[in-house]
Protein backbone atom coordinates (compact mmCIF):
# COMPACT_ATOMS: atom_id res chain seq x y z
CA UNK A 1 0.00 0.00 0.00
CA UNK A 2 1.35 3.42 -0.97
CA UNK A 3 1.66 5.92 1.81
CA UNK A 4 -0.13 9.19 1.10
CA UNK A 5 1.80 12.24 2.26
CA UNK A 6 0.60 15.83 2.45
CA UNK A 7 3.13 18.65 2.41
CA UNK A 8 1.92 21.81 4.10
CA UNK A 9 4.00 24.83 3.18
CA UNK A 10 4.27 28.58 3.21
CA UNK A 11 5.20 29.88 -0.23
CA UNK A 12 4.79 33.07 -2.19
CA UNK A 13 2.13 32.98 -4.89
CA UNK A 14 4.80 33.27 -7.59
CA UNK A 15 6.44 30.02 -6.43
CA UNK A 16 3.09 28.23 -6.47
CA UNK A 17 2.39 29.50 -10.00
CA UNK A 18 5.85 28.40 -11.17
CA UNK A 19 5.32 24.89 -9.77
CA UNK A 20 1.87 24.66 -11.38
CA UNK A 21 3.24 25.71 -14.78
CA UNK A 22 6.04 23.13 -14.49
CA UNK A 23 3.42 20.50 -13.69
CA UNK A 24 1.40 21.47 -16.77
CA UNK A 25 4.56 21.06 -18.87
CA UNK A 26 4.95 17.49 -17.64
CA UNK A 27 7.33 17.98 -14.72
CA UNK A 28 4.89 16.13 -12.48
CA UNK A 29 5.26 16.31 -8.74
CA UNK A 30 2.98 13.67 -7.23
CA UNK A 31 3.17 15.16 -3.75
CA UNK A 32 -0.15 16.42 -2.39
CA UNK A 33 0.29 19.98 -1.20
CA UNK A 34 -1.56 22.58 0.80
CA UNK A 35 0.09 25.99 0.54
CA UNK A 36 -0.43 29.07 2.68
CA UNK A 37 0.53 32.53 1.43
CA UNK A 38 2.09 33.50 4.76
CA UNK A 39 3.22 32.07 8.07
CA UNK A 40 0.63 34.29 9.75
CA UNK A 41 -2.20 32.75 7.72
CA UNK A 42 -0.92 29.26 8.45
CA UNK A 43 -0.74 29.94 12.20
CA UNK A 44 -4.25 31.47 12.24
CA UNK A 45 -5.66 28.47 10.39
CA UNK A 46 -3.65 25.72 12.05
CA UNK A 47 -4.02 26.50 15.73
CA UNK A 48 -2.56 24.01 18.23
CA UNK A 49 -6.01 22.43 18.69
CA UNK A 50 -6.40 22.00 14.91
CA UNK A 51 -2.92 20.48 14.61
CA UNK A 52 -4.06 17.97 17.25
CA UNK A 53 -7.12 17.17 15.14
CA UNK A 54 -5.02 16.59 12.03
CA UNK A 55 -2.64 14.39 13.99
CA UNK A 56 -5.53 12.32 15.36
CA UNK A 57 -7.06 12.00 11.88
CA UNK A 58 -3.84 11.07 10.09
CA UNK A 59 -4.28 7.53 8.80
CA UNK A 60 -7.58 7.11 10.69
CA UNK A 61 -9.98 7.02 7.74
CA UNK A 62 -13.49 8.49 8.06
CA UNK A 63 -14.37 9.63 11.54
CA UNK A 64 -17.35 11.34 13.18
CA UNK A 65 -17.19 14.44 15.34
CA UNK A 66 -18.22 12.66 18.55
CA UNK A 67 -15.58 9.95 18.12
CA UNK A 68 -12.91 12.53 17.32
CA UNK A 69 -13.89 14.63 20.36
CA UNK A 70 -13.70 11.50 22.53
CA UNK A 71 -10.23 10.63 21.21
CA UNK A 72 -9.01 14.17 21.82
CA UNK A 73 -10.70 14.59 25.21
CA UNK A 74 -12.41 17.76 23.96
CA UNK A 75 -15.91 19.20 23.85
CA UNK A 76 -17.92 18.13 20.78
CA UNK A 77 -18.96 21.72 19.96
CA UNK A 78 -15.36 22.97 20.08
CA UNK A 79 -14.19 20.13 17.83
CA UNK A 80 -17.07 20.87 15.44
CA UNK A 81 -15.99 24.54 15.23
CA UNK A 82 -12.39 23.54 14.50
CA UNK A 83 -13.50 20.96 11.92
CA UNK A 84 -15.56 23.60 10.11
CA UNK A 85 -12.42 25.76 9.85
CA UNK A 86 -10.35 22.83 8.55
CA UNK A 87 -13.02 21.97 5.96
CA UNK A 88 -13.23 25.62 4.87
CA UNK A 89 -9.42 25.71 4.52
CA UNK A 90 -9.59 22.61 2.32
CA UNK A 91 -7.54 20.39 4.62
CA UNK A 92 -10.34 18.03 5.70
CA UNK A 93 -13.13 16.58 3.56
CA UNK A 94 -16.75 16.03 4.58
CA UNK A 95 -17.91 12.63 3.35
CA UNK A 96 -21.31 11.65 1.95
CA UNK A 97 -21.91 9.75 5.21
CA UNK A 98 -21.54 13.00 7.19
CA UNK A 99 -18.18 12.04 8.65
CA UNK A 100 -14.82 13.69 8.11
CA UNK A 101 -11.75 12.49 6.25
CA UNK A 102 -8.12 13.57 6.26
CA UNK A 103 -6.89 11.16 3.56
CA UNK A 104 -3.19 11.17 4.45
CA UNK A 105 -0.86 8.84 6.32
CA UNK A 106 1.88 11.43 6.84
CA UNK A 107 2.21 15.20 7.00
CA UNK A 108 5.30 17.23 6.24
CA UNK A 109 5.50 20.92 7.03
CA UNK A 110 7.87 23.15 5.09
CA UNK A 111 8.57 26.85 5.31
CA UNK A 112 11.64 29.01 5.28
CA UNK A 113 12.53 32.55 6.18
CA UNK A 114 15.70 34.54 6.06
CA UNK A 115 17.12 38.02 6.24
CA UNK A 116 15.30 40.48 3.98
CA UNK A 117 17.10 41.46 0.79
CA UNK A 118 18.98 44.72 1.17
CA UNK A 119 18.05 47.51 -1.21
CA UNK A 120 20.94 48.48 -3.45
Amino acid sequence: MDEKTLTISVEPLEDVKRRMLASLRGAADATARHTFASAELMSRTLTPARWNILEAMTGAGEIGIRELARRLGRDVKAVHTDMAALVTAGLVERTAAGKYLFPYDRVRVHFEFGAPAMAA
